[in-house]
């Protein structure tokens, strides 16, 4: 028999184990029993009788005792205790709402990382915000997967950021401000703010909440090696190994962190162990690719690169990569035929002029790329937060017009942000 699911939680057969979110949550074995209960009669009321008999086994116990250990189950269940309805000298039930198996599937459709992934995923969370609008997990998924649009390169950051606010704010309003909640509002100031001590005080907030949030190691790591804080960034990275050593996201950030620390070394070898373990994740691909190419083996991460456009072709950024590489290895007409083909997508679609700044200084075309790298700030590109360690970037900071570009732009965006 398959584990019984409802909403973030599994609870297994046997009322071993309740899980949220693949974490354990704390609950003495007599609720584990009564909460298998009620969710075998799957929404029906199960009366205080037929709670005995099949919670307890037919010892005979109290009413109150019933009680008590429900409340118990509700308490376990935090924001999800709502669910368990009492029936006044009656028994119980638990009512999953409506929106559950939409919220499910559209977390299915979000982990496929693709632009229609994440598209179908907002249209299943916008159901079921209107089908309940007090399930908070609506809007945690759509300010997630507005998040996610700009993350990737498929949407423009600046239309992205107002509703991932808006979405963000939604779901503090109805849920709380969870450890979650908090991690991605720290990302979004980090991301599309780089408002560097605002972000970081967030994230330390998160971790103090709740020390497994293992996501905020991932995205803190990223701010301390973009803010050139090395070592703590690796340390970040091993108290994250401690928690989840098997995270997918932890090979694709550490190789990216190593890759900006310069240890491309080091980069290849946890590159390549993810991509071992997690073959199908097209970041860490893309991550491996670029340690590889600094490494100097261009045909191996033209390899990677075209394996990672292969499970998403739909992102553009990664086709301005793998031109990248063709340029450097002398293949310069198959990457202005990439470049063709990319300017033909931007007529209709948003394509991420950071990558395209560097596609284009590859090709020799220096002032294209600081067009490119202008329309990058114009357009607020996330990975800016980056462009200090990027070694992509390293041949446009030694020319003068960086300096002058990116004071010019973040003055800009300071007077705006003031407005």
């Amino acid at each position: 028999m398959a584990d019984l699911i409802f909403g973030p939680f599994s609870l297994d057969v046997a009322a071993t184990r309740l899980l949220r979110d693949g974490r354990d949550v704390r609950l003495r074995p007599q609720g584990l029993a009564a909460l298998r209960v009620l969710l075998r009669h799957g929404g029906d009321t199960v009366r205080y009788e037929q709670m005995i008999a099949e919670a307890w086994d037919g010892t005979v116990v109290s009413r109150h005792t019933v009680d008590v250990t429900i409340s118990e189950v509700r308490k376990s269940l935090q924001e999800f205790g709502a669910w368990i309805v009492n029936k006044p000298k009656l028994g119980y039930r638990i009512e999953v709402p409506k929106s559950d198996e939409l919220v499910r599937r559209g977390w299915h459709f979000w982990n496929r990382r693709t632009r229609e992934g994440f598209d179908r995923a907002i249209e299943c969370f916008e159901r079921a915000a209107i089908e309940t609008p007090a399930d908070c997990r609506s809007y945690v998924g759509l300010s997630a997967s507005y998040l996610a649009h700009s993350t990737f390169g498929m949407r423009p950051p600046r239309d992205m950021y107002p509703r991932f606010l808006d979405a963000h704010a939604r779901a503090v309003e109805v849920g709380g401000l969870t450890p979650e909640l908090r991690c991605n509002y720290a990302n979004a100031v980090h991301l599309f703010e780089r408002r560097i001590a605002d972000a970081e005080s967030e994230y330390l907030k998160t971790l103090q909440d709740d020390p497994a949030t293992s996501l905020a190691y991932l995205r803190l790591s990223r701010l301390y090696a973009a803010s050139r804080r090395g070592p703590q960034a690796l340390d970040l990275l091993r108290r994250c190994a401690a928690i989840d050593p098997l995270l997918p996201m932890l090979p694709a950030t550490e190789t990216l962190v190593r890759f900006w620390l310069r240890d491309y070394a080091g980069a290849v070898e946890t590159g390549a162990r993810g991509v071992e373990l997690h073959p199908y994740l097209q970041v860490i691909r893309a991550n491996y690719a670029q340690a590889l190419e600094f490494s100097g083996r261009l045909d191996e991460a033209l390899t990677q690169y075209r394996a990672a456009i292969a499970m998403s072709p739909d992102l553009t950024w990664m086709r301005a990569h793998e031109g990248t590489c063709l340029a450097k290895l002398g293949r310069r007409d198959e990457a202005l035929a990439i470049l063709d083909a990319i300017d033909h997508i931007r007529r209709s679609e948003y394509v991420d002029a950071y990558y395209m700044a560097v596609f284009r200084d590859a090709l020799g075309q220096r002032d294209a790329a600081f067009e490119e790298l202008a329309r990058a700030y114009d357009d607020n590109s996330v990975w800016l937060f980056s462009v200090d360690v990027d070694p992509k970037m390293d041949a446009l900071r030694d020319d003068p017009r960086f300096e002058r570009l990116r004071l010019e732009r973040d003055c800009l965006s300071n007077t705006s942000t003031r407005l």
